[in-house]
């Protein structure tokens, strides 16, 4: 029973997409005399730090020495925006959503610290999917989204005003109000094209107009438009990277820095 407060909900791409519980024992901030009156969670410490020691890798087999800790902790602080990694590619949307700090993230899921309903928006939309859909991994067939290959090289709408970006955030809103509308089914269910609701839809839709006109007075046609659009705002974003790393002088052979 001491073990209660230490047991926190875990969640990954999974966990996310199809409402499975799953749980953890998170142990942060235990203090030894804590630990040590929990003889069944001793266990599982202990059963951790065997697993490590066998561990061919010599940095696993390090992590034994606190065992009681998960090897990488990238636990936000605060609520964040978590995005599945890996996603069905039938979907037309992934689906993203706001968690509280206690719920413990896995590395099948990225989270977005401190994001806001603008944020959830611009992720949420039929832009970023683009994006995602052109640049993202593959596992299988399904969509392997990288924070590093797909978020952080996503080209964000420049000089967006304030009418602009409350016109996402009311309709970033109205994604989440459609989706509460259906308490009983998951986000697979919610997201799945054949039996996405029509409000769902609609609001999908509506948001997808409101990010558009972040990036543009004109309306997109097709999803090859969007992307010409897309890497043509990401050139001109990195050109002055580019710029700067040609006219950086090259080091003489043989010179050595000091």
């Amino acid at each position: 029973p001491l073990a209660s407060r230490f047991i926190r909900p875990l969640i990954g791409s999974q966990e996310f997409l199809h409402n499975e519980p799953r749980w953890c024992l998170w142990l942060k901030d235990i203090s030894p005399s804590e630990l040590r009156k929990m003889p069944e969670v001793m266990k599982r410490v202990d059963a951790v730090r065997q697993f490590r020691l066998k561990s061919p890798k010599a940095a696993t087999v390090k992590l034994a020495d606190i065992a009681y800790l998960f090897g990488e902790i990238r636990q936000p602080e605060d609520n964040y925006l978590l995005m599945p990694l890996v996603s069905s590619e039938n979907r037309i949307y992934v689906p993203v959503g706001f968690l509280n700090a206690n719920t413990v993230i896995t590395n099948l899921a990225s989270a977005i610290p401190n994001a806001t309903l603008y944020h959830f928006g611009i992720v949420s939309s039929i832009m970023h999917m683009a994006w995602m859909r052109a640049v993202c991994g593959r596992l299988e067939g399904r969509y392997r989204y990288s924070n590093n290959i797909v978020y952080n090289n996503f080209p964000w709408a420049i000089n967006v005003n304030e009418k602009q970006k409350e016109r996402v955030e009311k309709s970033a809103q109205e994604v989440l109000d459609a989706r509460k509308e259906f308490p009983d089914s998951s986000l697979a269910d919610l997201y799945d094209p054949s039996a996405m609701p029509k409000n769902l839809v609609d609001a999908h839709r509506a948001l997808d107009k409101a990010v558009d006109l972040c990036y543009r007075p004109e309306a997109f046609q097709t999803e090859l438009e969007r992307l010409e659009f897309l890497f043509a705002l990401y050139r001109q974003y990195t050109e002055p990277l580019n710029v700067a790393m040609e006219e950086k002088p090259k080091r003489k052979k043989g010179a050595k820095s000091s």
